[in-house]
């Protein structure tokens, strides 16, 4: 489950004010979502992929670059996980 205490959110916004992702934050997440913004990239119903692109730059264009590689280092550290545990998950 996602930290929204108010301790939680005082200190995302002390170590990295308006730049994190999260309920509360500049850039909030819906819960439990695999999807990083589903809320801003599927607001309207298409099926042309320029929209589509159109739409997931502009979702990402709010994100700092730090927070991207941020993200982008998350995934590659857990893949590396997965295949280290031969996809057995606990």
């Amino acid at each position: 489950p996602a930290h929204y205490a108010r301790r939680v959110r005082d200190a995302l916004n002390e170590l990295d004010p308006n730049k994190w992702i999260g309920r509360g934050g500049l850039v909030p997440r819906p819960l439990r979502s695999p999807d990083l913004t589903p809320n801003m990239v599927d607001r309207e119903p298409t099926t042309a992929p320029e929209n589509i692109k159109e739409r997931i730059h502009e979702a990402c264009s709010v994100l700092a670059p730090e927070t991207i590689q941020s993200a982008v280092s998350s995934l590659i550290n857990r893949l590396y996980q997965c295949i280290k545990v031969n996809g057995h998950l606990r």
